[in-house]
């Protein structure tokens, strides 16, 4: 006897076809490489590793859509990239918020 089950929710994504996948993946991967390449401009290393490692967790995940790695592996290493990356965003955005903190008390 043989049960049918349904995929709950997002069952639809199933029908997009692969090329398109790619195609949001490229996409993302271009606007990280360049917004990497103006925050290194701008003196900004910490966002612009941030966006890097953005950029490489796009090239992780087309890994998959291309048939190269298994979903779990693809997905498990762009997790990990955007979360560094998500952290070194964390980093720059506190270190210039303490910095101008600083710097106004010594004004006042």
């Amino acid at each position: 006897m043989e049960v049918s089950t349904t995929m709950p929710i997002g069952d639809f994504v199933n029908q997009i076809p692969a090329p398109i996948f790619l195609l949001i993946h490229l996409t993302a991967f271009a606007v990280g490489a360049y917004f990497a390449y103006r925050s290194f401009g701008a003196g900004a290393p910490l966002l612009g590793w941030a966006f890097s490692l953005f950029a490489l967790a796009e090239i992780s995940y087309m890994t998959y859509h291309l048939d190269w790695t298994v979903f779990l592996f693809a997905h498990t290493i762009s997790e990990v990239l955007n979360l560094v990356a998500f952290i070194l965003v964390f980093m720059a955005t506190v270190g210039r918020t303490v910095t101008s903190l600083s710097g106004s008390e010594g004004r006042a």
